[in-house]
């Protein structure tokens, strides 16, 4: 099976239990084809966690849901050791980290180390518990979730930690199109059950194949200016990071593998770029209480750039 073709089928399937949201599936198949991790942002009901089951379902891989709260603790995500007493030995008891779809709901809800216990996991892909080392399934993605809305009871994210997230995606209110669409569905019962329509080793093969996309040097330079113009413009306290750069260059891989093509085009970059670059930079005060966005920085600076030919 080819990019072009996998997106297809999974956009089929996952509609059987998902109205729209087309841009938010590819961007999930982008960061889980390049190995990132993705942070979603939306009000309650906007299908964020039915979105992330379904797509783990038409993935065939296994889900596990994390409900963040402030009383959390590392150990309630990564797992214990507990003595059994039937067997009179000391047993490991993993916990819901080791599956190949996390959804982490309310990430901010939970305290520091919890976040970091979790950000850790998403970096290095594999725990420590009591001294030893366990090595998380293969492929291994992170969907968090946060709310915008919430300000109170929330430990914010700090930028570092932010940074480890390949995507950020914003789900808002579907259209009037969509929203009729759901409820006429809804009133019919017309929603089923979604279902793999990939073999494991299959969708191995498919993220060994978005490494070989090739990159032209021209591309590389296209990524790197980006990247720098955010850090040289006054509006930031700072920009991207060469983490980010790095992002920037693995989704832009996958978006490419994905439109059919084994090679990367200046618009694969531009596809990317706002859900890549738009949760590392961080304004000035004076220009965010001017109302100036980050999205919009983002824009001008992919104006601005010479694309390559």
């Amino acid at each position: 099976m080819e990019g072009k073709e996998f997106m297809e089928k999974l956009k089929t399937e996952i509609s059987k239990a998902v109205v729209g949201k087309e841009d938010v599936i590819e961007l999930l198949t982008i960061a889980l084809l390049s190995e990132g991790h993705v942070l979603i942002e939306g009000i309650p009901g906007v299908a964020k966690t039915t979105i992330a089951k379904a797509f783990s379902n038409a993935i065939g891989l296994k889900f596990s849901r994390i409900q963040l709260t402030p009383d959390l603790l590392p150990a309630d995500i990564i797992g214990i050791f507990y003595y059994d007493q039937k067997t009179g030995e000391w047993t490991i008891k993993h916990g819901p980290i080791f599956a190949n779809v996390i959804l982490a709901d309310e990430v901010n809800r939970a305290q520091p180390k919890t976040q970091s216990a979790l950000l850790e996991a998403m970096q290095e892909k594999q725990v420590t518990i009591e001294g030893v080392t366990h090595k998380l399934p293969e492929p291994f993605l992170v969907i968090a979730t946060m709310n915008p809305l919430e300000h109170e009871g929330v430990y914010i994210l700090p930028e570092a930690q932010l940074d480890r997230f390949m995507l950020k995606i914003e789900v808002g209110f579907p259209d009037k199109d969509e929203e009729m669409g759901l409820l006429k569905r809804k009133s019919r019962g017309e929603f089923w059950e979604v279902n793999p329509i990939i073999k494991h080793e299959e969708l191995l093969e498919l993220m060994g194949k978005v490494k070989g996309v090739s990159v032209s040097d021209e591309i590389i330079e296209y990524i790197y200016s980006i990247a720098s113009k955010t850090r040289s413009d006054e509006r930031l306290l700072f920009g991207a990071s060469p983490r980010a750069g790095e992002h920037l260059l693995y989704a832009a891989k996958a978006s490419a593998f994905l439109d059919g093509r084994d090679y990367v085009i200046p618009d694969d970059v531009k596809k990317v770029a706002q859900a890549v670059l738009s949760h590392r930079l961080l304004l000035k005060a004076e220009y965010e209480l001017e109302g100036v966005t980050t999205k919009e920085i983002i824009r001008e600076i992919l104006e601005e750039t010479e694309v390559p030919v």
